[in-house]
């Protein structure tokens, strides 16, 4: 009994399941965008065609999460997601913003996302150092809003050569890899 009890303490929080007409929108910097590689092989992209749904590239290249807070709203207003995938802080770390700003960001992105309705994932980005790893500010925020998280994708994407484009972005490959395996988190968390 105290096997399944700890077993459903690690589980991803659920989602709700998406309808065929739901909309994803994927919300990032260039590691959504598909910096690397080509429009229709950045994730979201790959994502569309093996989910059948409709999912939104909202990637613009060097974005950090403060600007991010300004163009959110627009963003949901224009295509009224049922879901969003956060992926944001990379540009804030190059910057050398301070983590609490980060993750103080983060934190009003998920409020503004759920205030419209939509569900949130948040992904993780790794730390721009070696054995980086994403920073303990995700791990904060999904647990204290009750997110899923995804915090291993792009860092283990990022730490194999054969899936970069050059040392912070995915190629075409990296962003295939990313994509399946947001397309496997989604179904165990339910919403496929």
């Amino acid at each position: 009994l105290l096997v399944l009890f700890l077993a459903a303490c690690d589980r991803t929080p659920t989602l709700p399941k998406l309808d065929s007409h739901d909309v994803i929108v994927a919300f990032g910097d260039s590691l959504t965008h598909g910096t690397g590689a080509s429009a229709d092989t950045a994730y979201p992209a790959v994502l569309a065609s093996l989910t059948g749904l409709a999912v939104i590239n909202a990637g613009v290249p060097g974005d950090p999460t403060a600007s991010a807070l300004q163009r959110l709203p627009a963003v949901l207003e224009e295509h009224q997601p049922r879901l969003v995938l956060l992926c944001l802080g990379g540009n804030d770390m190059l910057r050398k913003q301070p983590e609490s700003a980060t993750e103080n960001n983060l934190r009003l992105l998920v409020q503004t996302i759920r205030a419209s309705g939509a569900e949130v994932v948040l992904i993780g980005v790794p730390a721009p150092k070696l054995f980086g790893g994403a920073p303990d500010f995700y791990g904060r925020v999904a647990e204290d809003m009750g997110l899923p998280l995804e915090q291993d994708i792009f860092n283990d994407v990022l730490k194999d050569n054969r899936l970069k484009s050059d040392p912070i972005h995915a190629n075409a490959a990296g962003y295939r890899v990313v994509a399946e395996r947001l397309a496997e988190f989604l179904r165990e968390a339910g919403a496929l």
